[in-house]
């Protein structure tokens, strides 16, 4: 089994490596691959550099496709600037995935290239007045950490994409499997300040 996270420069680093985490300690184990429109280095909104070892041409078919937010200067640039590779790639692995998936702005991007009409979806609260522009997509009452729609998973902001990593263990692996990736990786948050989400009203962007 073959999960693709494309990725991007100024992607969002947890939105990658918090979900890789993830998906590195299931068993019967997985590869995850880390694909750009060529291979090499990427550079995370916060300044850490890793590399992408697949291109989109190598990578003709994936079982999951898991799409990561980023900088809104880089969404912008893929989602109305000249160059349609990022996209086109999305619809093309998307035809023969068995899930596709976003985490946080990741789901604008989903969302620019159809791939969420007609499901129901969320991203980071920030932008879901942006996703609300894309008529054909329900956009998720509050702000859940996570929503699962046949085969579609979206997820909230950033550290939503931990939550959103054990919910597609378990629906590809099963419960138990879920479970054991939580033990192994001890995440039981328990956070030691507490805090509420304000209600965003207007979309931080324009592409």
């Amino acid at each position: 089994m073959i999960i693709g996270i494309p990725v991007y420069q100024k992607v969002d680093l947890l939105d990658v490596t918090g979900p890789h985490e993830v998906f590195k300690w299931m068993t019967p184990p997985v590869e995850v691959r880390l694909i750009a429109q060529k291979p090499g280095e990427i550079t995370t909104r916060d300044g850490f550099t890793f590399l992408a070892t697949h291109s989109f041409a190598d990578t003709p078919e994936l079982d999951v496709l898991w799409v990561p937010g980023g900088d809104p200067e880089a969404l912008k640039t893929i989602m109305s600037g000249p160059d349609c590779a990022y996209l086109d790639f999305l619809k093309a692995r998307s035809a023969t995935a068995r899930f596709v998936c976003s985490v946080c702005e990741g789901a604008l991007l989903l969302a620019k290239a159809g791939l969420l009409d007609g499901f129901t979806a969320t991203t980071h609260w920030l932008f879901i007045p942006c996703l609300k522009q894309f008529p054909e997509i329900k956009v998720a009452a509050g702000t859940p950490r996570f929503v699962h729609d046949r085969n579609r998973l979206t997820g909230g902001g950033i550290s939503s994409g931990l939550d959103e990593a054990l919910k597609l263990v378990e629906l590809l692996a099963g419960y138990e499997a879920a479970q054991e990736v939580q033990r192994t990786m001890q995440y039981y948050p328990d956070p030691p300040v507490a805090s509420q989400l304000p209600q965003s009203t207007s979309c931080p962007f324009s592409w």
